[in-house]
Parts: structure tokens; C-alpha cells; sequence
């Protein structure tokens, strides 16, 4: 079995392909080449792609996009979809004004 994070093993030079213009994650506008690149960077794991080019950071959470990248760096990174661990899930946050928070006695919810 291939880890995924190993960072030892070649997966050959980034080769430009004529689909890698294709919008992949719609809330951070990132593309199948910028994430394709990435593997080529050194990026192994769902976790480090998803602080490297933000991909499920936006809006949806990765809702949309979370199998396609995944996908993406399988192929990419020659393992199974399976190798690749899920990158952790966060509840959407939003920021708080502290006037609002201050208003409401430190009981935002």
C-alpha cells in the first residue's frame, strides 16, 4: 500500500493539461491546475490542500468540491481515492462585531 503523505516518492513533473482551467471549488475560484500544481508543490494531504489553496474554505464548506479535489489529487498523486484521509470539518463561522457582542452580554447564539 502507497501512503499518501509520502514525500519521498516522484510523482513526476507538473505537465500542463488543456482541461486545467476548469473551475473545480466555485467559493474560493480554484482551479484543476492550481490543484493539480499543488500536488506538484508538495501537497499530499486533503488537510494541507485545503490550508494551501483554501479549496472548501468558502461558502459550501467543501460540499461541492470536496470529491472532485479529492479525485483530483488521487489521480495526480497515483493512489487511491481511499488513501486520502478527509480534511477536517468546521462549522462556518462569521465574524461578530464586538459591539454586538458586548450588547448581548457575552451570550451570542
Amino acid at each position: 500500500m502507497i501512503i499518501s503523505n509520502d514525500r519521498l516518492r516522484d510523482i513526476g513533473e507538473f505537465i500542463p493539461q488543456p482541461d486545467d482551467d476548469i473551475l473545480i471549488c466555485r467559493c474560493e475560484e480554484i482551479t484543476k491546475g492550481e490543484i493539480r500544481r499543488a500536488c506538484h508543490d508538495g501537497i499530499f494531504t486533503m488537510e494541507e490542500m485545503r490550508r494551501y489553496l483554501r479549496n472548501g474554505m468558502g461558502l459550501c464548506q467543501g460540499q461541492t468540491c470536496s470529491k472532485l479535489v479529492k479525485g483530483i489529487m488521487a489521480r495526480e498523486l497515483k493512489i487511491s481515492p481511499l488513501d486520502l484521509e478527509p480534511a477536517t470539518s468546521r462549522a462556518p463561522m462569521r465574524p461578530i462585531e464586538m459591539e454586538i457582542y458586548a450588547r448581548d452580554g457575552g451570550n451570542v447564539g
